[in-house]
């Protein structure tokens, strides 16, 4: 029996997912198996299995679409491992990365944990701003949870692993999308489990590759964090509204200058900018280019602005007593 079963849910992305086991056959750890979960894809990936069959232990199952959060389960309940480690189908794993995991849980007892993430060398500048940006401390880097993170510990499903205790405990996930890595993590760790970060267990993360597609995925972080307030009240903090806070301030700092003509119009908007210049600053020591950090604050914008209209969106939905889970927490 292998040691970790890797589980990773595809919709659609088939280039996604020869990238991702072109770099899991690199591993220099090899005690796991790969499970690939097509969650009812029209553009399926079984050319793709069939080409890496002979290089990694690989299961591939195919179900209807439900959303990442059940196909997870579904590769969850066929699993064989001791440890189960789920990736986004658009990761980059290093080569070191099982090696590095298995030496920690080696000398450490724990239940869950996960890893940052991080831009390759490959990535467009576009990438790279953006995953300055969803990692930097100055946005939104400590309240997501990376080498400074706040408060406990919550791996994400873009590098999360857990012991088969867990799963069998939690039975995975309740709601297949919106949030449904955030709360399982905040409910394994309510049931008694504790997790880490290991800050070398790192992957290559590619994240949307557009400003557009950029901005909407944060907006559905925004409502994904509302979301996961229906089942705990206490994950949505004050820390979590600051991207709501920021995008209020930055209306108001642009309707000021119609009402003062003087300095104090002008005040907020300098903050602003102090504020960006601090994120370009801290990019272009990070990344060692000029464009890179150029584009870190446009999306810095995005980001916030985008989080904090998902937001609202969703609080609003909230409000009006609209729940989008009513249909899937009585399957489990």
């Amino acid at each position: 029996m292998p040691k970790y079963s890797v589980i990773v849910p595809v919709y659609n992305r088939p280039n996604e997912v020869s990238e991702l086991l072109s770099t899991l056959v690199n591993q220099t750890f090899r005690d796991f198996e790969v499970i690939i979960v097509e969650d009812g894809s029209t553009l399926k990936s079984d050319s793709v299995i069939a080409e890496y069959e002979s290089r990694l232990s690989i299961a591939y199952f195919i179900k209807e679409n439900e959303g990442q959060g059940f196909a997870r389960n579904h590769g969850f309940a066929r699993a064989k491992g001791d440890y189960f480690i789920v990736f986004d189908s658009d990761c980059l794993i290093p080569p070191d990365y099982f090696q590095i995991v298995d030496t920690y849980l080696g000398s450490h007892a724990v239940d869950a944990f996960g890893g940052p993430d991080a831009a390759h060398p490959s990535f467009t500048t576009v990438q790279k701003a953006i995953n300055q940006t969803m990692t930097s401390f100055f946005t939104t880097g400590g309240i997501r949870g990376g080498a400074s993170h706040v408060g406990k510990y919550h791996p994400r499903s873009f590098n999360m692993g857990f012991s088969r205790e867990v799963y069998e405990k939690t039975k995975g996930y309740i709601i297949p999308f919106m949030g449904e890595d955030m709360e399982f993590s905040t409910r394994l760790l309510k049931v008694g489990f504790e997790s880490v970060l290991i800050p070398e267990a790192y992957v290559f993360h590619k994240r949307r590759t557009s400003p557009v597609k950029f901005f909407k995925q944060l907006m559905y972080f925004g409502r994904a964090r509302i979301n996961l307030s229906r089942f705990h009240a206490s994950q949505v903090g004050l820390v979590h509204l600051f991207p709501l806070a920021f995008t209020l301030g930055l209306v108001v700092s642009f309707c000021l200058p119609i009402f003062f003509s003087d300095s104090l119009g002008f005040t907020g908007l300098i903050g602003y900018l102090f504020y960006l210049s601090i994120v370009f600053s801290e990019s272009l020591m990070v990344n060692k280019s000029l464009t890179v950090a150029a584009l870190t604050p446009v999306m810095t914008l995005l980001q916030m602005t985008g989080y904090a209209t998902g937001l609202l969106y969703e609080g609003t939905r909230k409000l009006m007593g609209i729940d989008p889970n009513t249909r899937y927490i009585d399957l489990y």
